[in-house]
């Protein structure tokens, strides 16, 4: 659509143009119960012009425009509306501009989502907007530096539950027997792409939070959790709202700033693209929070971990909001930081450092090690550059470098510059200059220096450890040796730990005796705290994870993990091992059966359970990627013993047990596990403690569905046993995850060549259509993936265009004609757009990776 892509240059020329003063938006939602396509949106926005006589344009993706009015005049729709944007010449000093819009319900998760309940029939609407889906709901100037106070009205069913931003004001006034008006008090000043409606017959709970300020006044928020009425049984609201209620203690004593925005509704929404989104008053997460059956401790920890995230953005982001998107970071990073720094600081979950060292540092590393890499602080020259923006550069690599920072600053220091920028940009948009103000005045250290290095380049350093010894034994020289990335090149100054371990007495434990914090700084940094210690077993370099490396392991250290990984104590310590020893692998440095190897010795041993979730994860990639073809199917009967073997030893009834009976379901492919998972279906096989609850029913169906062992009769049947929004995703994926040329023909159809699926189910389709097991029968999809993909990329909505192109990759066929096939695609296509480009590259080094790790596995057979 023209115009539908709003660059960089366009919105700095309309912000020096503009001041918003007011937005009043009118939404009749009425519509959504008869199936209505669209919906009446009414848009009054007050603003002032710095040239009168000047022209710009309001933003709207609507199917129709009824009338536009500007500052009395009426304009003609047909001659002002393209379709993206609505032109506007003449403009006074001060103006008003009246839309009245037939906006789209969507079925994508973007503007005004639609979700039909198939188990009662009840229609459920929110909106997400990040970063420029407002303007499929209401006319507005759609970029983050354009703020102003935004006051809704919505006019809905009568017995609806209706949120927005604000709060509401008074009791809603009815319209007629089946419709009523609900009124929200002005916002303060925030950007478009953080404004929220959310409205149906949710299921509601209530509860309060208080605290009495510095100057003696009370600060009294209503907070709300709701969720679908079909998904209220299994609500734990009291754990949301604990776990909100100690995140607003800790923010209120860290920032020194009062939550800004009145009260705290937290609604768990269907098919929603994100975690979460952090709409001032109104935060949105996908019900996936909302457990059916029974996880582990990590989901919840992961579901403390968004709340925090988002209750973070609160200040950084929606008070203080970055300029354009390329200072995303500016929220995402400190958001990321925050939400694992308030966890260990003030929930039970204090075991968050070891978790963001495990899981979202593998996110940075992988995003950092793309072709597609950027700084932190990125180039973004338009939407679509910003949509792909929300990366693991931007979140993880951001918060690691944010933890570095607190090393580097001090933590007294680095928390005085957050409550300074608040207080300084309230309201406000801000630039990277901005914050490194305050953090210089804080510190004292040279910030300008310290984001060069770790803000404004990107790549990934990797950290040796080189050592010597006496022949006693002691060390006579221990350094550590920083490499770049050659595509990157830099080296940059880290403050790190390094830890020497070593078992107390032959089959002990391996524990820390020696710990020295240094700064690294060049090539080669000798520590010379550490030169006398008796000889380790093992040196970690980057102990405590303080900085943002991939860590090796010298030869000794490396010998050591293979025999006894599990004799580490620490957890930190071990977490950061395994993902040292994936990192190994994924560079194609150790092979993959060597992983595989440390996985079904030690990975029973783990005590965390999040670590442990993270290493199956990683040893099922391993297994499916990295493994030389001819010993895939070895491989996988090996590691299926393993996790058969964890899952009767498991203690019966613990999350450790569940990890391993989905992680079983997962490999199973020999007939005797196959009975087993049947066995357990149906009853007639039973393992202590394992309740075999809705949830691990479909898990247990999925493999059999793939594998052949579960056809369509037994998968409706399931259906109609959980006829639920959650069990029709589970049945889509597993009715496309079947063995069959026309079960694969029919998903590759529902994808790419219709749109009438929603966004969860589109998403269904291709998780099941994309089997490990079924690269045969995938082959031939592989060409006419180039050919698809982008037709998809112009006629789909950005999100779906994503979806379809990262998911639908041919990535299974994993061999050399394959990379020609995408390398061709890219060369004669070097004029498409370059977000579709970034798509693909980043998914031809992920297949160079694997061919890569795939030889140095099958390498390792001929020594």
């Amino acid at each position: 659509m023209p115009g539908e892509n709003l660059t960089r240059e366009e919105a700095g020329q309309r912000a020096r143009l503009l001041s918003v003063d007011a937005y009043e938006v009118a939404l009749d939602l009425r519509s959504a119960v008869g199936g209505g396509p669209t919906f009446r949106s009414v848009t009054t926005i007050r603003f002032r012009c710095a040239e009168p006589g000047a022209e710009t344009f309001a933003d709207l993706l609507a199917p129709s425009v009824t009338s536009v009015t500007l500052n009395g005049r009426a304009l003609d729709p047909a001659a002002v509306f393209d379709g993206s944007r609505i032109a506007l010449a003449g403009l006074a000093a001060e103006n008003v501009l009246v839309v009245d819009a037939q906006c789209a319900y969507s079925r994508t998760g973007e503007g005004m989502h639609r979700f039909v309940d198939p188990e009662d029939g009840e229609v459920y609407l929110y909106t997400q907007y990040e970063p420029a889906d407002a303007r499929r709901v209401f006319a507005n100037f759609e970029q983050p530096d354009l703020k102003a106070p935004f006051t809704f009205t919505v006019t809905a069913p009568a017995g609806w539950t209706v949120l927005s931003n604000g709060a509401q004001d008074g009791e809603p006034e009815a319209v007629d027997a089946d419709a009523a008006t609900w009124r929200f008090v002005p916002t303060r000043p925030i950007s478009t792409y953080i404004t929220a409606v959310v409205a149906g017959p949710y299921h509601v709970v209530r509860d309060h939070y208080s605290r009495t300020l510095p100057d003696g006044s009370v600060l009294e928020i209503p907070l709300g959790a709701l969720c679908r009425k079909g998904l209220a049984p299994y609500f734990d609201a009291e754990d949301v709202f604990t776990v909100t209620k100690q995140g607003l203690d800790f923010f209120h004593d860290t920032f020194d700033y009062p939550y800004p925005f009145g009260k705290y509704d937290q609604a768990f929404v269907p098919e929603y693209n994100l975690g979460a989104m952090e709409n001032p008053g109104c935060v949105t997460f996908r019900e996936e929070f909302v457990f059916r059956g029974k996880v582990t401790q990590a989901a919840y920890e992961r579901r403390a971990n968004v709340i925090l995230h988002e209750m973070a953005h609160m200040w950084f982001g929606d008070l203080v909001t970055m300029q354009w998107w390329d200072d995303l970071w500016l929220k995402e990073s400190f958001a990321d930081f925050m939400g694992s720094f308030s966890q260990v600081e003030a929930t039970r979950f204090t075991g968050a450092w070891i978790t963001f060292a495990n899981q979202r540092k593998a996110w940075a590393y992988r995003a950092d090690q793309w072709p597609s890499t950027h700084p932190v602080t990125a180039d973004i020259r338009d939407l679509e550059d910003a949509k792909l923006n929300f990366d693991g550069i931007t979140y993880a690599k951001g918060a690691s470098v944010l933890k570095q920072l607190v090393a580097y600053a001090g933590r007294d220091a680095f928390l005085e510059g957050a409550r300074r920028y608040f207080k300084r940009h309230a309201y406000g948009n801000t630039r990277l200059e901005d914050l490194l103000s305050v953090l210089g005045e804080t510190s004292g250290r040279d910030m300008a220096a310290w984001s060069r290095s770790w803000l404004q380049t990107a790549g990934v350093n990797t950290l040796t450890p080189q050592v010597t010894y006496d022949a006693e034994g002691h060390v006579t020289e221990l350094a550590v040796l920083q490499e770049d990335d050659p595509a990157r090149p830099g080296l940059r100054p880290h403050r790190l730990a390094v830890g020497l371990y070593r078992r107390e007495a032959p089959g002990g434990a391996l524990v820390r005796y020696a710990r020295a914090e240094t700064d690294v700084t060049g090539p080669r940094t000798v520590v010379t705290e550490l030169t006398g210690a008796e000889r380790p077993e093992l040196i970690l370099v980057n102990d405590d994870d303080l900085t943002y490396c991939k860590v090796r392991f010298d030869e000794g250290s490396l010998a050591t993990l293979h025999e006894h990984l599990g004799d580490l104590t620490d957890p930190l310590a071990r977490a950061l091992c395994w993902s040292a020893l994936w990192n190994l692998t994924r560079d194609g440095l150790l092979p993959a059966r060597d992983y595989l190897r440390i996985v079904g010795r030690f990975a029973g041993a783990e005590s965390e359970i999040g670590v442990l979730q993270t290493v199956q994860m990683c040893a099922s990639a391993a297994l499916a990627h990295y493994t030389a073809p001819e010993r895939r199917e070895r491989a996988t009967l090996e590691l299926a013993g393993s996790a058969l073997r964890e899952l009767r030893q498991a203690e019966p009834g613990s999350g450790h047990q569940l990890a391993w009976a989905r992680f079983f379901a997962g490999l199973a492919t020999a007939e005797a596990d196959l009975e087993l998972l049947r066995g357990l279906l149906e009853g007639t096989a039973k393992i202590d403690g394992l309740d075999v609850d809705q949830e691990l029913r479909w898990t247990f169906l999925a493999t059999l569905a793939s594998r052949g062992a579960a056809g369509e009769t037994a998968l409706d049947a399931e259906l109609a046993r959980d006829n639920t929004a959650s069990g029709k995703r589970h049945h889509v994926r597993c009715l496309a995850s079947r063995p069959s040329a026309e079960v694969k023909e029919q998903a590759w159809a529902a994808v790419v060549e219709s749109d009438a699926l929603s966004n969860a189910l589109a998403e269904a389709t291709i998780a099941g259509f994309d089997q490990p097991g079924q690269r045969e029968l995938l082959a031939p999809f592989a060409p006419r993936y180039f050919e698809a993909i982008e037709r998809i990329w112009r006629e789909r909505s950005i999100e779906t265009g994503m979806a379809v192109v990262r998911g639908l990759f041919p990535h299974l066929q994993d061999h050399p004609d394959t990379l020609a096939a995408t390398d061709a695609w890219l060369e004669a296509h070097a004029d498409a757009p370059p977000a579709l480009r970034r798509l693909v590259l980043e998914a031809r080094d992920d297949l160079a990776r694997a061919l890569r790790a795939m030889d140095c596995d099958a390498a390792a057979a001929e020594k």
